[in-house]
């Protein structure tokens, strides 16, 4: 019985892992969800479609990722969904405008990232904050992998540092 036991541990601990809907890489040792565009690039592309203005800087020196006529919005990663509703209620509040999330789904994992949008979803529904998501399809995307945002570090070119002994 302990070694079924052990065995069944084993299999779901391993389901849990391959279960996992992010690319992840290691920096020195630590393990870090990666993104192949930065958060702000979606903003960008979001932000130009619906008219909004990026980086909306209030009073107390937070800032709006995108505030439009109706919304001022926080956009995050599906991995950083719990940090986007206390962020989205803030900037609420402070502008007076209607809090709403936009979560950004990797369209590699877009099914099993849902799960995120739900969670977000039944909490904007008691407090109030319109959910919406996107994917990369927003970036159009060439076919190196690249998006037209200069400052996505998708278009970084890499540096290559040189080892010197004294």
């Amino acid at each position: 019985m302990k070694n079924v036991l052990i065995i069944a541990m084993l299999l779901i601990t391993t389901l849990k892992v391959n279960a996992y809907p992010f690319d992840v890489k290691y920096y020195n040792h630590w393990k870090a969800v990666y993104h192949a565009h930065s958060e702000s690039s979606y903003q960008h592309a979001y932000c130009s479609v619906n008219n909004g203005i990026e980086e909306y800087e209030l009073h107390d020196k937070t800032r709006v990722d995108c505030l439009t006529d109706n919304y001022a919005i926080e956009f995050d990663f599906a991995n950083k969904w719990a940090e986007s509703i206390g962020q989205s209620l803030h900037y609420g509040l402070m502008t007076g405008k209607k809090p709403k999330v936009v979560l950004i789904l990797d369209s590699k994992y877009y099914d099993k990232q849902m799960v995120y949008v739900e969670r977000v979803k039944k909490i904007g529904q008691m407090y109030s904050i319109d959910v919406e998501y996107i994917s990369d399809k927003i970036l159009n995307i060439d076919k190196d992998g690249h998006c037209h945002y200069a400052d996505c570090k998708c278009n970084r070119k890499k540096h290559k540092f040189l080892m010197f002994s004294w």
